[in-house]
């Protein structure tokens, strides 16, 4: 979700819209944290996907 704030807004109505963001529907970002189970390093598949465009 995008807002925009502008300097013409007064106070009030920029903490209603700040009000509706924490109201909104987020992503739990940490619930994915660490899941992914590597096989190799990072960097080596990095350097595999790089070669692929050559």
């Amino acid at each position: 979700m995008t807002v925009v704030i502008k300097k013409s807004m007064d106070r009030e109505t920029v903490r209603k819209i700040i009000a509706s963001l924490s109201k909104a529907k987020r992503f739990d970002a940490k619930k994915y944290c660490g899941t992914i189970q590597l096989k190799a390093s990072p960097l080596d598949i990095q350097k595999k996907m790089r070669d692929e465009w050559e």
